[in-house]
Parts: structure tokens; sequence; C-alpha cells
């Protein structure tokens, strides 16, 4: 045996053997553990993956194939306006208001289309982080102080943070986008009302589906939430009408899926998302099988969710295994993580952004936990920090970013967010 070509898979070998030899078997909370991490992957998939990852995906995909190279780096480019490109990147982010996983599609179709490391940063943070509802429960649940100091420092943060990812990888970027330059593919003379519209159409169907209301919830949102439903499927058969007329998608393949859809949401009334991933399959079974823009939309899509998933449910495993799910415990005790954010010491705020930045919360789920917290004992600052570093990033929102930014850039961003959310939780906590 060859020590020098086989001591990788050596080492992977016996380092499993070993921690099987030394498992602690029996021990109440590593097998509550391992349940914990198989519920928080169950949750995941029932909540976000069929509502929220396959439309993004759908999205990514779209970018690749009818956003214009050109029209990318026009806006988003290294070499756009830099007001123009990160108010575009905020702007665009916050309309989504996505959860840190769902934005990971999209940044990395607008990043793979040329845009600049600056911009496609600041679209990855805005996208979770300046999320309108969550900032207005933050502010009626938490206080207004905190709500206020949460949308400030989450619009500062996204063009901060973009600012410096441009700067410090100034030199390698350049080289990338011009690389990029000219070789970019697309459509050449593809309507940009069309492309719009389409976009427009995809945001709205991923907005409204999951759409999601709490008891203290405003008026408008749970009225609204009472016709997400109709609103998604109206936007569906916009969406069959597009792909007939623009993208020469049989009529009877649109149909068929739209008939498959009413019939199920007929019989089941009470299962919309088996519904709505029955129609999605139904519109991906069109694509695909019709050749020309609407195959290479499915296909490109298809390569997103190819190199996204298993990293995500992989991320999501482990912080299950050591976080847990909102009021159950990890391997990591939550009196452990309680006790160390009290006050407002640069520890406290430190570890508060670690912990959020390595934890999974689900959309508007941050609110109620750190309410259980700030009534345990957790100080404002370190509320603010966790706040400003949770929502943005978790522990598989990092595996994916690093394949596609790799392993420099990916710690980069998550030490500038870490950092940030750090300063800023000690300065809003002196003063709260």
């Amino acid at each position: 045996m060859n020590l020098k070509t086989e001591w990788k898979p050596l080492a992977v070998i016996t380092l499993v053997f070993l921690g099987a030899l030394f498992m602690p078997v029996g021990l109440r909370r590593l097998e509550s553990s391992v349940m914990e991490s198989l519920y928080l992957l169950h949750d995941y998939a029932r909540e976000h993956v069929v509502l929220c990852l396959l439309p993004a995906f759908l999205i990514a995909g779209a970018i690749s194939v009818f956003v214009k190279g050109n029209a990318v780096m026009r806006y988003l480019g290294a070499g756009a306006k830099k007001a123009v490109a990160y108010a575009v990147a905020a702007i665009s982010g916050s309309i989504l208001a996505v959860c840190s996983c769902t934005v990971l599609p999209l940044f990395a179709g607008i990043y793979k289309r040329g845009a600049g490391l600056g911009p496609a940063t600041a679209f990855l943070y805005s996208g979770p982080a300046i999320n309108v509802l969550a900032i207005i429960l933050t502010a009626r649940i938490l206080g207004m102080s905190l709500g206020v100091a949460r949308a400030v420092g989450a619009v500062v943060f996204s063009v901060v943070i973009g600012l410096l990812m441009h700067l410090i990888f100034r030199k390698e970027e350049t080289e990338r986008t011009n690389g990029l330059s000219g070789t970019v593919a697309g459509p050449a003379d593809e309507p940009i009302h069309r492309t719009v519209s389409l976009f427009a159409i995809l945001i709205v169907i991923l907005v409204f589906a999951n759409w999601g209301v709490r008891e203290d919830s405003p008026e408008l949102w749970s009225l609204i939430h009472s016709y997400k439903w109709l609103i998604t499927g109206a936007a569906a058969l916009v969406l069959g009408f597009m792909s007939v007329r623009w993208m020469k998608v049989s009529a009877w393949k649109i149909a068929l899926a739209a008939a498959g859809v009413v019939l199920l949401a007929l019989l089941l009334p009470g299962m919309p998302m088996l519904t709505f991933g029955i129609g999605l399959i139904g519109f991906a079974l069109a694509l695909g099988t019709s050749g020309g823009e609407p195959s290479l939309w499915l296909d490109e899509s298809w390569s997103y969710a190819r190199q996204i998933m298993p990293l995500l449910f992989g991320g999501i495993l482990v912080a299950g295994f050591l976080l847990g799910r909102p009021d159950m415990e990890g391997m990591i005790p939550s009196g452990l993580v309680e006790g160390a954010v009290g006050g407002n010491s640069i520890l406290s705020n430190l570890f508060a952004s670690i912990a959020g930045a390595f934890m999974y919360f689900a959309t508007l789920t941050e609110v109620p936990i750190l309410q259980g917290l700030l009534g345990s004992g957790m100080g404002r600052g370190p509320a603010l920090a966790l706040l400003l570093a949770g929502p943005a990033l978790s522990l598989p929102n990092m595996l994916v970013i690093r394949s596609v930014l790799g392993t420099r850039k990916t710690l980069t961003y998550v030490t500038l967010v870490v950092t940030m959310a750090t300063l800023s939780g000690m300065i809003y906590g002196t003063f709260a």
C-alpha cells in the first residue's frame, strides 16, 4: 500500500472506526439529538422543499436561460455603478423575502450569469434578512426599537458586506467577470417585457405559495393569506399561457397538467402542498418534453437542484443534531446558550452571532425563539446580533455557498456577517 496516495481513505476509515468504537450508545442526549436531526429534516422537507426550493430552482434555471449576460453585467456586474448595483441587489432580495436556503439557487443563478461578487453577496444577505413581515413581527413582539434596529441593520449589512467582499476579492473577481464577458449564452432577441413578465409571475408564485401568518400578524397579511392559493393558481395559469405563447410548449401538455391540479384540488382540498407539488411536476414534464429553451430551462433548474439539495439535507441533519429544533434539545444544551448570551459583553454578542449563524431558522421562527430567550435573560444586544446573523446564515447555507464561491470567499462572508452582527449588538445593547 502506498501511504502517499492512500492516507486520506485510511484516515477516514480510521476516524469512522474510532467514532463507532467510542460512540456513547445508550446516552439519552445522543439518542434524542439523532432524533432531533431527523425531525428537523422532516420539518424542512414538509415545509420548505415543495413550496420554497422547487419554485426557487425554476427561477434560478430561468435566470440561466432567459436573462442575458450583458443585462446582469449592466446592473449587477463588477463594472456597474455601485449605487445601482447594490440598490438592485438589496431591493430584489428583499422583495423575495425568502429563507437562507431558498435564496441559494437564486444567488447561484445571478452569480453564474456574471453578477459581481459584491452585488451577489448583497443579494444573498438581503433575501432572508430584509423580510418585511419578520421585521414587523419583531417590532410588535420584541419591541419597536429592536424592530427598527433590525430593519436598519439588515439594509446597511447587505450593502456594507457586499462592498467589503468586492474590495477584498477585487482582483480575482475582475479576472472572473472578464472571462465571462462574451461567453454567456441566452436568447439573443428575447423581448424584455417577456423576460420581466416571466420572472414577475415566477416570483408571485414563490411568494404567495409561502405566504404564512401568525395569530398576531397584521390584518392585511391575514386577508391576503385567505386568498393565497387563488392568487397562486391564477399566477400558475398565466405561467402556463406564457409557456404556450412564448416558449412554444404544446398547449395540451399544459392543459393536462392543469387538469390534474384541478382534479386533485377538488378531491383533496385540505392538501394544497400536494396539489402544488403535482402542478410543479406536471409543468416540469411539459418543459422537459418540449425541446429547445423549455428543455434547457428544466436542465438548468435540475443542475442547481443536484448541486444544492444534498448539501442542504446534510447540513440540516448536522444542525439538528447539534442544536435541535426550537424548544427542543440537541447535543448542545439550550441552557448553555441561554447562559452565554446574557448581558452585553463582546463574548455574549459574539456567541449569539455564531450560534445564530450556524442554527437553521425557518422564516419567522426567529421571533418566537428570541422571545423565549429574552424571557430567559438574554440581553437585547445579543438578541439583535442573533437577528442579524441568524436568518441570513445557517450551516446548510454555508455548505452550499462554499460550493459556489469556494472556501476562502465563504469564510470571509461568514466572518463579515458574524463580526458586523457582534459589533451591532454591542452598540445597540449599550443604548437600548
